[in-house]
């Protein structure tokens, strides 16, 4: 038995950590190719990149899991299976169950592994890279130029573009305050702005424009006769022309700077299992807070819980607990009941007017409480989500190898020909009903257990089957195993 345990977790171990290693690098360039448009021409350091690429693969890794551990044990199966191996281990007595017990435990160590990664180092991981991600994004040197006005971000400068986007503008105008001495305007038909590879500098590549120097007045010399020695306007001026030009300005406030983490610690993917049922519980008990304080101010503000109240302030025997406003205003009701047939028609007017008012306040009132209370309950919905992805990606991964394990042994095919079709495809169903159940949870259509939870649902009968399929040597769309499946194991 020893010698299968070996034998069985070195089958699994080779394909295990090369398809884990794939599917990271897959997921890595995936990353990379949604934010390339942020991390292109900021000037960032290798050390900021190599940074921000070890905290991504940390929160990269439960997505890998899932791939790595489906395609490996279609291999592992389909390897033993291809060998007659399987046949062998079979042949000696030994049940398809017997022979996945040692993968079995060790699909179930990654799978406990897999939750404590995710519940205590994904946590800091996803803080990390939002943060450094959230700093490139605010140093993109293209949102410093806003089209048809002048941009003063950058000290010492005035810009103005007539348009454009991204990095490259047309109709570009450029006054150089740097040397007070001297006013520099450069005007040119287009150029390109990027930063330096050091991200020190904004660099303009300009094309087709003028740059025109302008010193301060001076004081104009005259002659030993008291004659001036030159007429005309005592302002040197230059203008040069160029066709291709690149003008450099120092960015000051513009460097790459870190954030401080605490600006994101509190959002709910930053949070692991204890942070979030403490934050659910703190959510939960401000909406109910602020529930009761609406019912209660909405209750003192009807006629009858006022009039009530004014019963107790005549009744010397009883305090009335509430503060000086509010006792004045009841001190304020008359004794008198008040019928709207007594009124004269300019009272009867403002009365109905002051009735509207007061509907339409507390319209409004109602409206903005309803909102508040529907934010509060999204919220509350993302972190009830981000609890169950951590427990619901562990079973995922013990379902998955269900899966896979037994599909192998029926293809009887190894290597990376077959096995990656297959595994493609079935993870491509596992990630569609993942995304399908978080789209519904965020939605607020099903709840967020059955939403999180929805892809190990829909594949824990098709690992039923499956098993049950490999065990008995049979087909998956064999009438015999339907019958044996019906007859709930009884073979007839």
């Amino acid at each position: 038995m020893k010698r299968l345990t070996v034998f069985s977790i070195k089958s699994f171990a080779g394909p295990f950590v090369v398809t884990f290693f794939i599917s990271m690098v897959m997921l890595i360039m995936q990353f990379t190719w949604v934010y390339i448009d942020d991390l292109m021409g900021k000037g960032l350091s290798t050390a900021v990149i190599i940074e921000l690429m070890f905290y991504v693969s940390a929160s990269l890794i439960p997505l890998a899991l899932p791939l790595a551990i489906l395609l490996s044990s279609i291999m592992t199966l389909g390897n033993l299976a291809e060998n007659n191996e399987l046949t062998a281990l079979k042949s000696s007595g030994l049940s398809l169950f017997r022979i996945l017990r040692p993968l079995t435990q060790t699909v179930i160590l990654i799978a406990t592994a897999t939750f404590f990664f995710s519940n205590y180092v994904i946590p800091v991981a996803n803080l990390k890279w939002h943060s450094i991600i959230f700093d490139i994004q605010e140093t993109k040197v293209g949102m410093l130029l806003t089209p048809g006005s002048y941009s003063k971000e950058i000290d010492g400068y005035a810009i103005k573009v007539k348009s454009g986007k991204n990095n490259t503008f047309y109709g570009i105008t450029i006054h150089d305050y740097t040397n007070p001495n001297i006013l520099k305007t450069v005007k040119a038909d287009s150029g390109t702005v990027y930063k330096g590879d050091n991200g020190r500098y904004l660099l303009f590549h300009l094309s087709h424009g003028i740059v025109h120097e302008e010193l301060q007045a001076q004081a104009p010399v005259f002659t030993n006769q008291g004659k001036p020695f030159r007429s005309g306007d005592f302002r040197p001026s230059r203008t040069t022309q160029f066709k291709a030009a690149t003008y450099k300005m120092e960015l000051v406030g513009f460097n790459f700077n870190k954030s401080d983490e605490e600006l994101f610690k509190n959002d709910f993917e930053m949070l692991n299992v204890f942070q979030i049922s403490e934050a659910k519980d703190s959510m939960q008990r401000k909406q109910d807070q602020m529930l009761s304080d609406f019912a209660k101010n909405n209750l003192n503000n009807r006629p009858f819980t006022q009039s009530v109240n004014f019963e107790k302030i005549k009744n010397p025997m009883h305090k009335l607990n509430g503060n000086a406003q509010e006792i004045e205003q009841l001190q304020a009701i008359p004794e008198k009941v008040i019928k709207l047939s007594d009124l004269t028609p300019k009272e009867r007017a403002a009365a109905v007017n002051t009735a509207i008012m007061s509907a339409r306040s507390m319209s409004s009132t109602t409206m903005d409480q309803a909102s508040m209370t529907t934010v509060l309950y999204k919220n509350y919905n993302l972190f009830q989500i981000e609890f169950h992805r951590k427990f619901a990606l562990s079973g995922a991964i013990i379902v998955l190898f269900f899966v896979g394990a037994p599909l192998g042994a029926i293809v009887r095919k190894g290597g990376f020909g077959a096995p990656v079709v297959i595994a493609a495809l079935l993870f491509m169903v596992y990630f569609v009903l993942f995304s399908v159940g978080e789209s519904l949870a965020t939605g607020e259509v099903v709840s967020p257990i059955l939403g999180m939870w929805l892809p190990t649902i829909v594949l824990i009968p098709i690992a039923c089957i499956l098993m049950t399929a490999a065990a008995n040597d049979m087909k998956v769309f064999d009438k015999k195993l339907w019958s044996y499946i019906l007859s709930f194991g009884r073979r007839r």
